[in-house]
């Protein structure tokens, strides 16, 4: 199985990664059976006129009996009780994992109920979009990206290798983490882009000065791209805030003293220490680019409304 092949998946949760993971996997031949659970009938029904896997169950534990790789793909303040639910009916020898943005919570969640002889390899793919449900998974989404695991102490080195490459079979590039040190890098990278920018329409919203079809007509500007991150799954970015709370309280103090610092910078018309920053983060979006996180097309790659007609 080091080639990223199992012969049994199960997938606890059929969201946007989920479904994705699906779709990669059928794709590309990774596993001989794909069992998916969902807490929601609805949600399963519509995985299966999806074709999204080859068993449909609503009972978590049921799915997980005989699998080699079960991936937990919940908001992550569900974890544990998945966690306590699957436990008993897990196989020796087979690999768990996550894909949580928030990874100490996580295994301080699910930990406790893992048996022995089973491999607890927590995990999160950097990729997603704004949209969520079972419709939402595409199989290219994990190409190119990255996929972080934060192994806890004692992981066995071959159940950790065959994890990687499966991740790496989906297209990712695969790294490994202390968990607390993704917990604030994610804290800086994604969590507190997102909070910003749910502040920023919100605050929008608030104006009674502007009316929404003002936002909504004028939105082609930089609020637009604000408007993106803040239509990501309420219930996945609440968990995200409660479960990496130090870190994010400790990313927000620091953007509160460099915003009090451009906010006298404007005051004063310090226009030198405006064009610098304004230089300096200009460089780091031609790092993202060059890095190939993102693509330096107009309009950020997006159709425009002649393409989209």
């Amino acid at each position: 199985m080091t080639d990223g092949h199992f012969d049994k998946i199960a997938l606890i949760g059929i969201g946007l990664i989920g479904s994705s993971i699906a779709r990669a996997v059928k794709l590309k031949g990774l596993a001989k059976s794909v069992v998916i659970s969902s807490r929601s009938q609805e949600t399963l029904d519509r995985a299966r006129e999806l074709d999204l896997g080859t068993d449909y169950v609503l009972d978590a534990g049921e799915a997980v009996e005989g699998a080699d790789l079960v991936i937990v793909s919940v908001p992550v303040g569900a974890s544990g009780k998945v966690a306590e639910a699957i436990a008993p009916h897990l196989k020796q020898g087979a690999i768990v994992t996550d894909v949580g943005s928030t990874k100490a919570s996580v295994v301080a969640q699910m930990l406790p109920h893992i048996p022995k002889g089973v491999h607890f390899i927590p995990g999160h793919p950097l990729a997603g979009t704004e949209h969520s449900g079972p419709d939402a998974g595409f199989a290219e989404l994990f190409q190119g990206r990255w996929c972080i695991l934060t192994p806890v102490h004692g992981t066995d080195k071959d159940a950790k290798r065959k994890l990687a490459a499966f991740w790496e079979a989906l297209g990712s590039k695969v790294d490994e983490m202390d968990m607390e040190h993704h917990d604030k890098v994610l804290a800086i990278v994604s969590h507190l882009p997102h909070i910003i920018a749910y502040n920023i329409v919100g605050t929008a919203d608030d104006l009674e000065t502007v009316t929404e079809s003002e936002v909504i007509k004028y939105s082609a500007s930089g609020f637009r791209d604000f408007t993106r991150l803040a239509a990501s799954d309420p219930t996945m970015w609440r968990d995200v805030c409660l479960h990496n709370k130090d870190a994010i309280l400790e990313m927000l103090a620091r953007f509160s003293e460099d915003l009090a610092y451009l906010q006298r910078a404007i005051r004063w018309g310090d226009g030198e220490k405006l064009f610098d920053l304004f230089t300096r983060t200009r460089a780091i979006r031609r790092s993202i680019i060059d890095a190939g996180q993102d693509t330096s097309a107009p309009n950020f790659g997006r159709p425009g409304p002649d393409e989209k007609a």
